[in-house]
């Protein structure tokens, strides 16, 4: 048995590979003949941009040019031209010519004990009577009909003075009650032609074009409520709804007066526009 160990180790280590040889550490100069050459040095093109920027850096290669043609400076850090010289002198001359024109200093009141209320471009007149309170609100924006200015242009002479332009502006009637939840609510314009009746010796210069009622002291209003169009009314209903605004006090007289007054107010805020426009462009 023993015999026959020994014989299969010694053919075990006889078959087995022999074990490499111990290698031996490198020196210095070997290992640095392995290593990479060193990189060469930068070019000189790789510093052109600091020596062109004079040694500044980015901050003088986007520092922006002065003195460009045609720019004034004030100081404010806007932009200023020549020609927004000239155009501040153009406004100068205008607002003059439009306070020379002007015929209303201040605005005209309305009869019959409106109340006006002005709140930028909007207006509103507010009355009160024997329980009712009627309101009637317009804007003086978009006012002057567009038509208004071509055919002053092809009827004047070269002579003639321009004739004054007129607003006209849609207006919103409201008719409260006393304890009522509901407003009823006239929505009213100024037609380029008048409407009237044949045989009539007044027509009337403003027309009703919708009527709804609304919830009284809702600012907005609903669109589901039901509005019903003049277009195509009775004119028994309709001569009823003028009656019915003529009883308090929205007749021809109310209107020709808030022409007057919605005029004064249009010019008085386009002065004021061209005004403000000035100082936009003078950066004041």
């Amino acid at each position: 048995m023993l015999l026959a160990r020994s014989l299969r180790a010694a053919a075990a280590a006889a078959l087995r590979p022999p074990l490499p040889a111990p290698r031996r550490p490198l020196s210095s100069a070997a290992r640095r003949a392995l290593l990479p050459p060193p990189a060469a040095a930068a070019p000189a093109l790789a510093r052109s941009l600091w020596q062109l920027g004079g040694g500044a850096g980015r901050t003088a290669l986007l520092r922006p040019r002065r003195g460009s043609a045609g720019r004034v400076s004030c100081g404010c850090g806007g932009l200023h031209t020549e020609g927004d010289k000239a155009f501040a002198q153009f406004l100068t001359d205008e607002i003059q010519e439009e306070k020379k024109i002007q015929k209303h200093k201040s605005l005209p009141k309305v009869s019959g004990g409106w109340e006006l209320e002005v709140h930028g471009t909007e207006a509103k007149l507010v009355r009160k009577i024997a329980g009712e309170k009627i309101t009637v609100t317009f804007n003086i924006n978009n006012s002057i009909p567009p038509s208004a200015e071509d055919d002053t242009q092809e009827q004047q002479k070269p002579d003639e003075q321009e004739p004054e332009l007129t607003s006209t502006p849609n207006f919103v009637v409201e008719v409260i009650k006393d304890d009522t939840k509901q407003t009823l609510v006239l929505d009213c314009h100024f037609p380029e032609d008048e409407i009237g009746h044949e045989g009539e010796e007044e027509s009337d210069i403003f027309t009703i074009r919708e009527v709804s009622f609304q919830p009284t002291g809702e600012a907005d209003w609903k669109d589901t409520n039901y509005t019903l169009n003049t277009d195509s009314l009775d004119w028994a209903l309709y001569d009823h709804l003028m009656d019915f605004l003529a009883d308090r006090g929205v007749d021809n007289t109310f209107a020709d007066e808030l022409i007057e007054l919605s005029t004064a107010l249009e010019h008085q805020e386009y002065i004021k526009f061209l005004e403000d426009l000035k100082s936009f462009v003078k950066c004041q």
